[in-house]
């Protein structure tokens, strides 16, 4: 393995290495909020029969969480629209606007 090569891979693991902490580090700094995504902008849960992030059918699907600044999801409400009462954001997952 000539030297170029190994200084490659090292630098490739320092990178994947830092780029690890910063994602852990900005988990710690957010929280999972449920109930207030928009129809496929859930970052993930959400629901049986669907796989991960973007793949709410809902808008403000009580199962599908988007992550937000820690300490701030209970203070997130959605005003009422036309027939669609007041909601708020949930730190657990919720019963109400599911998919039919």
């Amino acid at each position: 393995m000539s030297k170029t090569t190994k200084t490659i891979a090292v630098a490739g693991a320092v990178a994947s290495a830092i780029a690890g902490l910063a994602t852990s580090a900005a988990a710690e700094e957010n929280e999972k909020c449920y109930g207030i995504s928009l129809a496929g902008e859930n970052d993930c849960a959400a629901g049986p029969g669907t796989t991960c992030a973007g793949t709410s059918t809902v808008d403000y699907q009580g199962n599908a969480w988007t992550f937000v600044p820690a300490g701030t999801c209970a203070d997130i409400t959605i005003e009422a629209m036309g027939d669609s009462p007041e909601r708020m954001g949930s730190l657990e997952a919720l019963d109400r606007d599911l998919p039919a």
